[in-house]
């Protein structure tokens, strides 16, 4: 989702893009290829304000008009598709959620193939989807190939590798193996802070994540 610092900020940033779709729409019409990129950027707007449903209505009306134009199995229409999944997931629709998701994944393999970066990037996604639906041995499994494909083919302290091994670390630690979940933590706290500093907000989260496990009352640290 789109990233802008500052509630105003944000807020001039969705209405800039409402203006811009609006213009897009009285040149172009509702369904252009442009028209609909500019919708979804808004939509991504208005997920980062907690518009959800405004996001889901804007989003659904892409995935009908790239299906249209585009077909099915058109990266465009996939990644259209993914969004709302994303939205759906954060409603607590996982069911229907997981669905899109599942054919996000099944599209972009038989398009691009296991190691496409977008490709791990779905199955990221969808991993967090079955976790919420409780089953975290599937959703361990998922991670667990994203995290050995993306460090394969991009590296260990790549940013994708790290969101991987941070999300298995967490559903590590919801199973129970705290002492793996807190040293797999410890590695991407300390490869975040060698990569990007002591100040990037990403090197902030992981540390966050650490003290939270520390303030665990229930997991005791060995190391």
């Amino acid at each position: 989702m789109i990233d802008i610092p500052g509630e105003n900020s944000l807020q001039n940033s969705c209405e800039r893009q409402e203006r811009l779709l609006a213009e897009k729409r009285d040149a172009l019409g509702e369904d252009h290829p442009e028209v609909l990129t500019a919708m979804l950027d808004l939509a991504d707007c208005w997920w980062t304000q907690g518009r959800l449903i405004a996001a889901r209505n804007l989003e659904e009306q892409v995935v009908e008009g790239r299906r249209r134009q585009l077909g099915e199995q058109h990266a465009e229409t996939l990644k259209a598709i993914g969004k709302l999944a994303v939205t759906l997931a954060a409603q607590g629709n996982l069911a229907q959620a997981r669905l899109l998701q599942e054919q996000v994944v099944a599209g972009r393999r038989s398009l691009f193939g296991e190691t496409d970066l977008e490709t791990l990037r779905a199955i990221n996604n969808l991993a967090g989807t079955v976790a919420s639906q409780g089953d975290l041995a599937a959703a361990r499994e998922l991670l667990e190939a994203v995290l050995a494909t993306a460090c394969r083919e991009f590296g260990e302290q790549h940013r994708d590798s790290l969101t991987a091994m941070s999300n298995l670390a967490a559903i590590l630690w919801q199973e129970g193996d705290k002492a793996e979940a807190y040293a797999l933590q410890q590695q991407v706290a300390e490869m975040q802070r060698r990569v990007r500093g002591d100040s990037d907000s990403a090197t902030q989260a992981a540390k966050a994540v650490l003290e939270m496990m520390e303030r665990d009352t229930g997991f005791y640290c060995t190391l």
